[in-house]
């Protein structure tokens, strides 16, 4: 389903093409103090799959347990402080104006919602739903439970002990590496992600074939999408 969904750097220049219309937009309202938030950088996966069926990198692990790379988690939060206070407050006290701009770049940006891989994404996660219930993963689940209990855990599958409340805090905790390693570990052991990745991309692929026509329609809204932000971006330099 990856191939009709937004790329990273179609999803970059849509938020551009969008701040650039809403900068527009405020100006002519009478705030041209206005400025957008900064876009933030990436934290945690790379990809679509990287992290879909749970941790994999030993070295990050042995550090951060569950949590991202610090270098990663400190960029990210820099620039969620710096949003906060990104002059959206000068959109008036009940912000009428800038919900009006942001309104307007939508319309001519993406009056289509379903362009952004809506379906694809909806179609995605049915199947790593359903990839859940094939009895190769039931399977695989089973020996990884087995695995993580041999270690003293108590966990049925394996997404199981990275959502552990526990571990939901910001401190990385010498239980949470301990967990995280041996989680790792028994990944290894049992080849859970790739026995997981296999069942779903044969669902993933049966619902292609499935959906082909209605595939294909919002992956040419999605092309249609990003001409007019690449005419936009252009209309700019």
């Amino acid at each position: 389903m990856e191939g009709y969904l937004p790329s990273d750097d179609e999803r970059s220049q849509v938020g551009k093409a969008k701040d650039l219309l809403i900068g527009d937009c405020m100006k002519k309202a009478g705030y041209g103090q206005w400025h957008p938030a900064p876009e933030l950088p990436r934290m945690g996966p790379k990809t679509v799959t990287d992290w879909r069926y749970g941790i994999h990198d030993g070295e990050l692990a042995k550090r951060r347990g569950y949590k991202p790379d610090e270098a990663e988690q400190a960029a990210y939060e820099a620039a969620v402080n710096v949003g906060a206070v990104d002059g959206t407050s000068a959109a008036g006290p009940d912000g009428k104006a800038l919900q009006v701009c942001i309104g307007e770049a939508r319309t001519r940006i993406d009056a289509n919602q379903a362009a952004y891989g809506e379906e694809a994404q909806k179609l995605g996660n049915e199947a790593f739903t359903r990839s859940k219930e094939d009895p190769k993963v039931v399977a695989a689940f089973q020996a990884w439970s087995s695995c993580m209990k041999e270690q003293g855990y108590d966990y049925k599958q394996p997404l199981d002990a990275s959502d552990d409340q526990r571990f939901g805090g910001r401190e990385v905790t010498p239980e949470e590496i301990a967990t995280a390693t041996v989680d790792i570990s028994c990944r290894n052991r049992t080849q859970v992600a790739k026995i997981w990745w296999e069942a779903e991309v044969k669902l993933q692929t049966a619902s292609l074939e499935k959906n082909a026509e209605t595939l294909e329609k919002a992956r040419k809204d999605l092309d249609a999408s990003v001409k007019a932000v690449a005419d936009v971006l252009a209309g700019e330099k």
